[in-house]
């Protein structure tokens, strides 16, 4: 037993001084990528839509409708970036984005204290985004780098039934345009020809969704809000 903890302290103590070696003999790759005032790339990310559903105040007084919740569903992402360099630890990205998502509104509804009834309502969006990101990058060590981002995003919802003049009762409408902030936190990888950054990012809408209009789906919820959590992989 001693001499298995001697070979172990012995193993622990070279450690160390392995791994620096290692790091020293690393290659590194594109040692000049940084030092670009400009540079582009793309990203292909997957995203789980949300709402926040805050519901009228008088929501118990309803007949018809028990309860309303939100539940996500997995959409895409297709980017184009476009990163601004203005620091050795600052870059200013925009990044416009094709967003393909759905929400669900889940209701129970009660019919003459009949059984309760479930339903959902599908909400499908197209949005085209404009999101505005300031990045913050750690010192980079070798081929890696660690970075967090904040920014505002613009969103315009190119299938929203916004505009549909008849008061459809099985219709949800909402606004068209959103907007809101994004935080997120990536890593660049730094590879021969390119580099690789996957990347977590939290959206929070900030714009209330919902135009109020006297239907069984559309009168129980006072507002509506965006959230939206994406993971992505951009090659720069």
């Amino acid at each position: 037993m001693k001499l298995k903890l001697k070979y172990l302290f012995a193993l622990l103590s070279i450690l160390p001084f392995y791994t620096k070696a290692q790091l020293h003999t690393q290659p590194i790759n594109l040692p000049k990528y940084d030092f670009q005032k400009m540079h582009f790339g793309f990203a292909l990310g997957f995203n789980s839509a949300d709402f926040v559903v805050k519901k009228v105040r008088d929501f118990n007084l309803l007949d018809s409708v028990y309860s309303v919740e939100s539940s996500s569903s997995i959409g895409l992402n297709l980017t184009i970036l476009a990163n601004l360099r203005i620091g050795n630890y600052f870059d200013l990205r925009f990044l416009p984005t094709l967003s393909f998502a759905q929400r669900n509104l889940d209701y129970t509804l009660l019919y003459n204290d009949s059984t309760p009834l479930a339903k959902t309502k599908k909400v499908e969006s197209t949005y085209l985004e404009f999101p505005l990101e300031l990045k913050y990058k750690s010192k980079r060590v070798n081929n890696y780098r660690a970075y967090v981002i904040a920014g505002f995003k613009y969103g315009i919802d190119m299938v929203s039934q916004a505009k549909v003049k008849a008061e459809d009762p099985d219709v949800i409408k909402l606004s068209r345009q959103d907007y809101g902030y994004e935080i997120g936190f990536g890593f660049d990888f730094y590879m021969t020809y390119f580099k690789f950054s996957p990347e977590i990012k939290m959206y929070t809408g900030m714009k209330n969704l919902i135009i109020p209009e006297n239907t069984i789906f559309s009168s129980p919820i006072e507002a509506l809000y965006s959230k939206t959590f994406t993971v992505s992989f951009t090659f720069e």
